[in-house]
């Protein structure tokens, strides 16, 4: 049987909006194929295969310990029900105890988003009590000092497009405050593209999302402190036990993690250059207005950010996705009517149909 999208009824998408999950996410490689293909087609001591494979990332990312998780999602549930179990099998059977009273994570009031699901909805899946710090303008380190009680158990930082960008502590401050306080620091880095500067920086776990900047299958990654991943590892008995991971996407994301660091990702200058003839393109279509934008994070990534002159901007997006095939934009500045197009996902031909597209719309 050959897989279409006729077979199913359907439509087949341009993402044309970045590393996005409601997508799935990332095209994987040939190489990390193979290495889902061999894991389908063999079987394996599980726990051996977590650990293992957990050691040789380490070694590549210059940590203690590394877990396989099937998202970073997961990610996030089970560090905290790590940190507040600390290896304790009781807990892992009884996550939800009263016995353990120390729950609360700190996390800054402008952190607490949803990125597809909200954070604190991750954190009480692992057991733990959201307590925000500051305010959605601004948190600073006294700030998170001040929330600090004897039943903080874990501070949270979430470094994401998503979050609040101006007025945050910085990582390198809360890690000063978790260590002022002797408390773990847990960074969800979920579509970070550097793999190395948090664990770096002294954060105890960091977590990341296969699928986005790796490029490997569904699944994430659970870095850091050695003790910490043990404890993780546990919460495959307890609530891990729901979001267990297949062996095929943990070899998938083992060899996806390896090209990456090998080959690196695409730079921001081989973006500005791709995007050059594309703005060129929209430029020539009458009420639109483009311009090259960098990630508002900061991060290494442009995009094409093109200005609606005359008409609205949902109802351009709306259309572009109603066709087949549908295209799909950042939509995250529509009201200001504004459309993004990441192209990181995007080959030549698939610029030339938005381009297309866009001048039939118009």
């Amino acid at each position: 049987m050959t897989i279409s999208y006729d077979q199913f009824g359907l439509k087949e998408v341009i993402n044309a909006s970045g590393k996005m999950t409601i997508l799935g996410v990332s095209k994987v490689s040939e190489n990390v194929l193979a290495a889902q293909r061999f894991g389908g087609e063999h079987f394996f001591e599980m726990s051996e295969l977590a650990i293992q494979t957990g050691a040789y990332l380490a070694q590549l990312l210059k940590v203690e310990d590394a877990q396989i998780v099937s998202s970073a999602s997961a990610g996030i549930a089970q560090s905290v029900a790590a940190i507040i179990g600390q290896g304790s099998l009781y807990h892992v059977y009884h996550p939800y105890t009263d016995r353990i009273k120390q729950r609360e994570i700190i996390l800054p009031k402008g952190h607490n988003v949803d990125y597809g699901t909200p954070v604190e909805v991750m954190v009480s899946q692992g057991g733990g009590q959201v307590v925000e710090a500051g305010y959605a303008n601004g948190c600073s380190p006294e700030q998170v000092e001040m929330m600090i009680t004897e039943n903080t158990a874990a501070l949270l930082y979430i470094k994401s497009h998503h979050t609040v960008q101006k007025s945050m502590l910085t990582v390198e401050e809360a890690v000063a405050v978790a260590h002022k306080h002797q408390l773990p620091l847990i960074i969800d880095a979920a579509a970070e593209e550097d793999l190395f500067k948090y664990s770096q920086a002294g954060a105890d776990l960091v977590i990341y999302s296969g699928a986005k900047a790796i490029e490997g299958p569904s699944s994430g990654l659970v870095i850091g402190k050695g003790q910490y991943i043990e404890w993780l590892r546990l919460q495959g008995k307890g609530i891990g036990r729901a979001m267990k991971i297949g062996k095929d996407n943990i070899l998938g994301l083992t060899q996806a993690l390896a090209d990456r660091l090998e080959n690196g990702s695409e730079s921001g200058e081989s973006m500005k250059q791709r995007l050059a003839p594309f703005i060129s393109a929209l430029n020539q279509i009458s009420g639109l207005k483009a311009t090259i934008v960098q990630d508002g994070a900061g991060r290494d990534i442009y995009r094409a950010s093109v200005k609606l002159q005359e008409h609205s901007a949902k109802e351009v997006i709306a259309a572009l996705k109603s066709a087949d095939p549908a295209i799909y934009t950042r939509e995250y500045q529509a009201n200001n009517g504004i459309i993004e197009f990441d192209i990181r996902a995007v080959d030549a031909s698939e610029l030339e149909k938005i381009i297309t597209r866009l001048k039939e719309i118009m």
